[in-house]
């Protein structure tokens, strides 16, 4: 259990110091997301950023197994 908490904590650390970089990737608006703005709402569903996310995760957890 103290690995698992200390192997969560790095990869939120981890996160923390490239978020910079992260955010200048075009996740979230690439083609095919769906994004609704109007006058006092907006809406945004990333489907396809989902999707490629899901399966870089599972490429990466399958090569490490």
């Amino acid at each position: 259990m103290q690995k698992t908490i200390i192997l969560v904590g790095l990869t939120i650390f981890l996160i923390g110091l490239a978020y910079p970089l992260l955010k200048r990737m075009p996740f979230g608006k690439m083609p095919g997301d769906i994004f609704y703005q109007s006058d006092n709402f907006s809406f945004a569903f990333p489907i396809v950023t989902c999707i490629v996310i899901s399966i870089v995760i599972t490429v990466v957890l399958n090569l490490l197994k």
